[in-house]
């Protein structure tokens, strides 16, 4: 009897099965090309981290990563915990936008679609790699 049961309930969803393979899934997103995220706010972002001082890494709410170059240098990223974006009227951030930091303006250059920020621990072979070039030159 449960035998049946479970017979006859795996051949009513198989057709269900197949309709969510045949689903559309989530287009691709080409890294390194322009980007912008509409409305930018607390509801919108995520998440954020610094690359020194060059860069920053933003997510979405959807789970999807951005990189913005900055024009020059914005000093105090890294130990900033908030950060604001002016968008000067155009409610969107893109690499028309200027970050906020402590009170300093940081324009954008870029801003791209990007694959998450490294962990800490690859940014620490990166340095110890450079170290080791360096010591390779001299």
């Amino acid at each position: 009897m449960i035998r049946n049961l479970a017979l006859s309930l795996a051949a009513g969803l198989l057709p269900l099965s197949a309709a969510a393979a045949d689903e559309p899934g989530k287009p691709v997103r080409e890294i390194g090309a322009e980007a912008s995220i509409v409305f930018p706010s607390d509801s919108t972002i995520r998440n954020w981290e610094g690359d020194d001082d060059r860069g920053v890494w933003i997510q979405d709410r959807h789970g999807d990563w951005y990189y913005g170059q900055f024009a020059g240098l914005c000093r105090d990223l890294d130990f900033a915990h908030a950060i604001g974006f002016e968008t000067r009227g155009a409610s969107r951030l893109d690499r028309f936008a200027t970050l906020i930091v402590r009170g300093e303006r940081c324009p954008l250059v870029s801003f791209v679609n990007s694959a998450p920020p490294p962990s800490k621990r690859d940014k620490s072979k990166d340095i110890a790699g450079d170290k080791a070039e360096k010591s390779k030159a001299n």
